[in-house]
């Protein structure tokens, strides 16, 4: 990796990879039922900074493998991220009116076609995974060890799990295990999916996967509490969606708990601590891993 190397180019051209492919996976707007499909691609072409699938092909890479092998597996999971902020946004959660500075899904498209988009892709995601051709090249076992793995962090032991727990803890009073619970699940499980299938298609070793795990775990609440700290320091324009609500709603974040400036530290001894999970691989191997656990914390703190 040349020494000019910059994080933000690095995000641009594998943001457009993924667009590019997630295109080509995703069923065409002109598909019957249109309105669906049309629906389908607002939310995933909504200006994403995609980076659950550029961590897994930057764990594909860290590890010696071919990131073309992971791309499928990229959009699927950018797929059930997509579907999770649609649902997020309806009324009966949290009821939000912008997503990245646009309107929110169900208020272009209403909200049964809306619940519908979310449904498709969550299902698309499947569909693209287990394609005989697509998957063809990656051998069988790891091909269902990552449909578990995706499917396992997204249900109801990882990302739908840590929803229902958020939900339950608005407005209630609640401790530092439980709001642990919430982010490692809500947010973070998708985020260790993305690291450990980018690990393992890439033909990971056992003590590389273990490790790139440590990494995504501490980069996922990492990324979380950024988030949180967002929702009281940034305007709309660079949040792309109202301001305060998690507050307004009674959410159960660090900042609510903690206080700003522990929940600030909290974030910053996580970068510490992923850092240190990178420590047996190369620089220029983990590099971009490193930075964008940077850009996680350093965009909020």
């Amino acid at each position: 990796m040349s020494e000019d190397w910059q994080l933000q180019s690095y995000l641009q051209e594998r943001v457009q990879l993924v667009d590019s492919a997630l295109d080509r996976y995703l069923p065409a707007s002109a598909l019957l039922p249109e309105a669906l499909h049309q629906s389908m691609r607002y939310s995933v072409f909504a200006g994403g900074k995609r980076i659950r699938p550029i961590l897994m092909l930057a764990a594909c890479e860290a590890v010696g493998g071919d990131i073309k092998t992971a791309l499928p597996a990229a959009c699927a999971i950018e797929m059930i991220h997509s579907y999770s902020l649609i649902h997020d946004d309806l009324p009966a959660m949290d009821d939000d009116d912008f997503r990245r500075g646009s309107p929110t899904n169900h208020k272009v498209y209403g909200e049964a076609t809306a619940i519908l988009a979310g449904d498709g892709l969550l299902t698309e995601a499947f569909i693209l995974l287990s394609d005989p051709e697509i998957s063809k090249d990656v051998p069988a076992d790891c091909s269902r060890e990552v449909i578990h793995l995706l499917a396992k962090s997204a249900g109801s032991r990882g990302m739908v799990g840590g929803q229902v727990v958020d939900m339950e803890a608005e407005q209630q009073p609640i401790d530092l295990p439980t709001l642990e619970y919430i982010h490692t699940h809500k947010t973070g499980a998708l985020i260790v999916a993305a690291v450990e299938i980018g690990a393992l298609l890439g033909g990971a070793t056992e003590q590389q996967r273990q490790s790139l795990c440590r990494y995504a775990e501490a980069a996922g609440l990492a990324f979380q509490i950024a988030d949180d700290i967002l929702d009281i320091v940034a305007d709309q324009s660079q949040l792309g969606k109202d301001v305060g609500s998690d507050q307004e709603r009674g959410k159960a974040t660090y900042p609510a708990l903690l206080g700003l400036s522990e929940a600030r530290s909290r974030a910053h001894e996580l970068r510490r601590m992923a850092f240190s999970s990178l420590a047996d691989f190369s620089a220029d191997d983990c590099r971009p891993l490193r930075e964008i656990a940077d850009y996680i914390v350093n965009r909020s703190c």
